[in-house]
């Protein structure tokens, strides 16, 4: 079962802290709560126990600021979207490795783009972290993951919210995952998004046949349409010139 994306909200007024947890109900409810705190002391022994994905931390707290928690540790794994009333805060925030920073009065508008923002690249370090630095990919399944050699992919194909990879052994793997996800992380490996159903592996290319957008054949002998959009872009990759 997917694990909920846990927020933490550190605030020295009870009112923020109110307001920032009201806006996570109304505008994600998919983010969970995990814990509040008002002070660096509070915070710190929260923060040893429970790491949150995304941490909303106001500079000012009761006994210190926000700059003194983050002195406690070697490393926080958080992403920190930053609260405080002055702009000048701003420049610190970011050098702290802030995600985001909201002035208050935090305004409804600026809260769902810094989230927005954090869940992007929390997505990202996701699946990053998928491939290791074998050459490697993990693909999640009912039963747990699959170590897939990522040279082994010929393709991989979109199924609604699914994608569905064909290997070079002829075997199929289902992942409950989008297409647009895998297309991000395999970019970087020899891979081209051809049509909106198909991401291909250029090293398992035979042959382009052409055509309005034309068509591939891979190596597992399927024969996959080239988008009319994507046709300039995937003959400009390929280094073919017609």
């Amino acid at each position: 079962m997917k694990t909920k994306i846990q927020a933490a909200i550190i605030d020295d007024e009870q009112d923020g802290r109110d307001y920032i947890a009201l806006l996570l109900r109304n505008e994600f409810p998919d983010i969970q709560e995990s814990f509040q705190a008002s002070s660096v002391e509070e915070a710190y022994l929260s923060l040893v126990k429970n790491a949150p994905d995304i941490l909303f931390l106001d500079v000012q707290l009761k006994d210190g600021t926000a700059f003194d928690l983050l002195s406690k540790f070697k490393e926080i794994n958080s992403l920190i979207i930053f609260i405080t009333a002055f702009e000048h805060f701003a420049i610190q925030a970011i050098k702290n490795g802030a995600t985001d920073y909201l002035l208050k009065p935090i305004k409804r508008i600026d809260f769902i783009i810094a989230v927005r923002k954090a869940l992007d690249t929390h997505r990202k370090h996701r699946l990053s972290s998928t491939v290791s630095y074998q050459n490697k990919i993990s693909l999640p399944t009912l039963q747990g993951f699959k170590l897939t050699d990522i040279d082994s992919i010929v393709r991989c194909e979109a199924d609604s919210s699914y994608t569905t990879f064909y290997m070079n052994d002829k075997s199929k793997i289902i992942v409950s995952r989008t297409l647009h996800e895998f297309e991000e992380l395999l970019s970087d490996h020899n891979f081209f998004r051809i049509h909106h159903k198909h991401l291909i592996n250029l090293s398992h290319l035979k042959e382009y046949i052409k055509g309005k957008g034309g068509q591939v054949i891979m190596t597992d002998h399927s024969v996959l349409d080239v988008s009319v959009r994507k046709k300039n872009d995937f003959l400009h990759k390929i280094g073919y010139l017609e």
